[in-house]
This record gives structure tokens, sequence and C-alpha cells, in this order.
């Protein structure tokens, strides 16, 4: 081989090296390029996912808070239709007569204003009394009035759900299985449950007549019966099963309430001796030795003890009343 292929193929082979390393330095894509551009590919459609989750739950958080809001506007609207004067006379069972009711407590306030002028008392005691008797005492009777109805009605309730289970199981309407109840229970279940009827013969949906029901007895066992209907109109199912099931967790609730009730009776007694003690040994004293307690109502340290004594009072039997008071 002469001297000049020699310097031919040398040449060539120079050439190819100075290329191999220029490629390598310069012109191709080293491995951890090649890597890195794969890592990105894979990375950016779980980049995108993540937009997409997190736009999600964005949207669903907006969504839980709008939902929370409108559960939070139904439950003040159903306070206000429930604990209103309107609401609290139909509870007792005294009919939407608004206006009489405020006639009867002007009359009482006027006429304990006069009784409360004629006695010996203080004159500045009589516009309180008058107050108390206008505006507190009619409230009280009402209220009185309402929670012994609610007590009545709560207490039939699970017998006319058994009547419904037994009417449907042996192939009655619920319909008629209601009218059943109206007819054959004792009140107010029977009068709520005509009124029942009657509002939904007059085209009145299953579920508003139910709510305006709610409305007039607003108790967590026509809750549970309202809701218990719905779902079954909507979805289906047994509901004489379902029925038997509510009446099951009612009467449940019913023997907790009364073993709650048997269970803090010595803490009742108790608060209802504590008090009335004080204004017990006021009356007894006032008929034992007059002349000995009628300063406490005639000079203004004792008037002012009076009003203090009263104050503090008030605030023990407040909570009394509510350490004894269980909600189930």
């Amino acid at each position: 081989m002469d001297a000049g292929v020699l310097v031919i193929l040398t040449a060539a082979l120079g050439f190819v090296a100075v290329a191999g390393l220029g490629f390598v330095l310069a012109g191709g894509e080293s491995a951890q390029a090649k890597t890195l551009k794969r890592a990105q590919a894979i990375a950016a459609p779980q980049g995108r996912e993540t937009k997409v989750r997190k736009a999600q739950q964005g949207t669903q958080e907006t969504r839980r808070k709008q939902i929370l809001r409108t559960l939070k506007d139904q439950e003040r609207q159903q306070k206000k239709a429930t604990l209103g004067l309107s609401a609290r006379l139909n509870q007792a069972g005294l009919g939407d007569k608004v206006t009489a009711f405020w006639v009867w407590s002007g009359v009482l306030g006027v006429v304990v204003l006069g009784i409360g002028l004629l006695l010996p008392m203080p004159k500045w005691c009589a516009p309180f009394l008058a107050f108390a008797a206008a505006f507190g005492l009619p409230r009280w009777v009402v209220g009185f009035l309402a929670g012994r109805r609610t007590k009545k009605f709560v207490e039939a309730f699970p017998d006319g759900i058994d009547i419904i289970t037994r009417g449907i199981k042996s192939g009655l309407p619920v319909n008629d299985c209601m009218k059943i109840i109206g007819q054959e229970t004792p009140e107010p279940l029977a009068g709520e449950f005509r009124l029942l009827v009657e509002n939904i013969a007059m085209g009145v949906s299953v579920e508003q007549a139910l709510e305006k029901m709610y409305q007039r007895m607003p108790t967590p066992e026509v809750r549970f019966f309202s809701i218990v209907l719905a779902i079954q109109q909507k979805t289906g199912g047994n509901l004489a099963e379902a029925l038997g099931n509510l009446s099951v967790v009612i009467r449940a609730r019913k023997m907790m309430r009364e073993k709650i009730k048997a269970l803090s009776g010595e803490a009742v007694a108790s608060a209802g001796i504590i008090g009335s003690l004080p204004p017990a040994v006021i009356v007894l004293i006032s008929l034992m030795s007059p002349s000995y307690i009628t300063p406490l109502f005639t000079d203004p340290r004792g008037q002012l003890m009076l009003m203090a004594g009263g104050f503090w009072m008030s605030m023990g039997v407040f909570v009394m009343r509510r350490m004894i008071n269980f909600k189930i």
C-alpha cells in the first residue's frame, strides 16, 4: 500500500473521529436529555390530571358550601315557621287567632296594672307586673298548652304508624290508612291526620302536606315519618318494613326519654325545692309577721335588695333549668 492511500485512509478516519466527537458534544441528544424529555412527556399528562382534579375539588367544595348554605337557610325558615306566635297557637290547638291573643294580653295587662296600683306596694312595681302579665304570662300559657299537646301527639304517634304498617300489609292504600288514624285514634293525633288527609285530597302533594304537619307539630318523629314517605315515593321499597322500623325507633326514643326522666327525678325535685324556697319563706313571714317584712318592700334599701335577689334568683333558676333539661 503506497503512502498516498495511507494518507487518504488516515485523513478519513480522522474526519470520522472528529465528526463523531462533535456529534456527541453538540449535534445529538445525550441519554440524560432523552431521559429528561421522556420524564417531561410522562409528567405532562399527570400535571393536566392534577389540574383537572384540583378544578373538580374546587367545584365540589363550592357545591358543598352551597348545600350547607341552603340547609342553613331552610333550617332558619323552619325555625321561623315553627317558633312564631301563629305557629305556637296552632301547636297549642287554639287556631290562628293572633289578633284575639293580643287583645286578651292587653286586657290582662291593664287589669294587672290597676290591681298593682290599688295594692299597698310601690307604684313603680305596677308597670313591671303589667308588662309581665301582658307579654310573659300569655306566652307561657300558650307554650305550656303547646308542649302538653305535643307530648300527647308523640305518645300516640307510634300507634298510628303501626296502623299504617298493618294496613299496608293487608293491602290497603296509605291514604285509607291515614283516614283510619283520623277516625280511630285519640286527639290530637286524629285531628292532625284528618288535616293531612284533607290537604292531600285538595291536591296538595304528600311532601307539602307533611311539611305543614311538621309546622303544626315540630317534632323529630314527624320529620322521620315525612322522610320515610318521601324516600319511598322517590326510590320505592318496602314501605311497611320501613314504617315498622320507624315505629321501633320512636318507641325506643320514648323509653330512653322515660329512663332519663326517672334518673333525673331527684335533680328535678331538688331544683324545684331550691327555686320555690325563697318565695315561700317571704309568703310565710308576710302571713305570720307582716310588720317584720314590710320594710323590705317600703324601704329603698329593701327594694334594692329585692331587685338584686330577684335577679340572682332568676339566674339560678335558669341555670338549674339548663342542667335538668335533657334533649333526645
